[in-house]
C-alpha cells in the first residue's frame, strides 16, 4: 500500500514546512497534501498562523519530484471554482503532471464568518461541492464548457493551459452517507476519510460500494484513503511526550478520538495498526501531523513502518 504526509500548515515557519515536503519526497511517501484552513484546526481563537492551501501547493510543486501533490480538501465555498480550476492547471505544470483535486464542502464556519464568506446549510454547501466538482472537471479537461446550474455558471468557457495530465484525478473528502458519498460516487476517482477507525473506515466503504450501485458505477474505480492523526513516539522514552502532544492537539476532544483515526504507541503498534486499515481496504495511509514536529517519530515512521508494508 501507498503512504502519505497530510501537512496541517498552522504555527510553523515556512522553512519547517519545506523541510517537510523535501524530506517526504525521498522517505517513502508517495503523496503530500495540505489542509485548506485559514485559522487552526480544530478551531481555538483565531490567533494562530496559517499558510494558505494553494500557494503551499505551488511551492512545493516547485520543491519536489516524486510525491503527488495535494490538499485534502479545498473548501468549495472559499473560491469560485472557475478561479480555483485555474490555479489548479498551473500548479500541474509547476509540478510536472503530479496535481492531485481534493474537494469538499467545507466545515470550520468561524473562517466563513470571520471573512464574510457565506456558509449556508449543509445541503446547500453539498449542491455547491457537486456544482464546483463538475465545473472543475469540466475546465480542466474540455477546450470549452458551458454549465448551467444554481450556484456556478459557465458560458463557453476556456481553461488554458490545460493541465499537462489528460485528467487530473479529483478527490471527495468526508463522511456524510446520504450525500457526501453519493456525491464521490458520481464524480469523484477518489474518496478520502479523516480520522474514522478501521472498522468505521469498512462501513462507510461499504456505503460508498452501494452508491456506486446505484449510480452505475465500477466501486474499484474509486480509490479509497484515510487520514490518521499522528501521535506516535519513535521510542518508548519518547511516549509521554507523544501523549502530551497529542492531548494539546485534540483538548477535551482527546477521549473521544483515542477510539477514531489515530496513531499512537511504538512503531510495532502503528503497523499493526496501518495492517488494519489494509484489511478494510484503504490504500493509502497519509499520516496528519500539526507543529510541533517530532523528526524522531517521523524518522521512525518511515524506517519502521513504511517499509513494513513495501514487503
Amino acid at each position: 500500500m501507498n503512504f502519505g504526509l497530510h501537512i496541517g500548515q498552522q504555527n510553523i515557519s515556512m522553512e519547517e514546512l519545506r523541510r517537510l515536503w523535501r524530506w517526504a519526497d525521498t522517505a517513502g511517501f508517495d503523496w503530500v497534501d495540505f489542509w485548506d484552513h485559514f485559522y487552526e484546526a480544530p478551531p481555538v481563537d483565531g490567533n494562530g498562523s496559517c499558510f494558505e492551501a494553494t500557494t503551499c501547493m505551488a511551492a512545493m510543486a516547485c520543491e519536489t519530484s516524486n510525491v503527488r501533490v495535494g490538499v485534502l480538501v479545498l473548501g468549495m465555498g472559499y473560491r469560485h471554482p472557475a478561479v480555483l480550476a485555474n490555479a489548479l492547471c498551473t500548479i500541474d505544470h509547476l509540478s510536472g503532471g503530479r496535481l492531485e483535486i481534493g474537494l469538499g464542502a467545507g466545515w470550520h464556519e468561524p473562517e466563513y464568518r470571520a471573512y464574510g464568506i457565506p456558509f449556508p446549510p449543509i445541503k446547500e454547501r453539498l449542491d455547491m461541492l457537486e456544482e464546483g466538482i463538475q465545473v472543475v472537471r469540466l475546465l480542466t479537461t474540455r477546450d470549452r464548457s458551458d454549465f448551467a446550474g444554481r450556484y456556478y455558471r459557465l458560458e463557453n468557457s476556456a481553461c488554458n493551459p490545460k493541465p499537462i495530465q489528460p485528467r487530473p484525478r479529483i478527490w471527495v473528502g468526508g463522511n456524510g452517507e446520504k450525500r457526501t458519498l453519493r456525491i464521490a460516487a458520481r464524480h469523484a476517482d477518489g474518496w478520502n476519510t479523516p480520522y474514522t477507525s478501521p472498522e468505521e473506515f469498512a462501513r462507510l466503504s461499504s456505503v460508498l460500494d452501494r452508491w456506486c450501485e446505484t449510480e452505475g458505477r465500477d466501486p474499484g474505480s474509486i480509490e479509497r484513503t484515510v487520514n490518521l492523526s499522528f501521535h506516535m513516539a519513535a521510542d518508548a522514552a519518547s511516549l509521554p511526550r507523544a501523549e502530551e502532544q497529542f492531548r494539546a492537539t485534540w483538548g477535551p476532544a482527546a477521549d473521544a478520538m483515542r477510539s477514531r483515526g489515530v496513531v499512537t504507541g511504538l512503531p510495532r503498534q502503528a503497523v499493526d495498526l496501518v495492517g488494519r486499515y489494509r484489511d478494510a481496504g484503504a490504500a493509502r495511509v497519509n499520516i496528519a501531523i500539526r507543529p510541533p514536529v517530532d523528526w524522531d517519530a517521523l524518522h521512525a515512521w518511515a524506517n519502521e513502518v513504511i517499509p513494513a508494508f513495501a514487503r
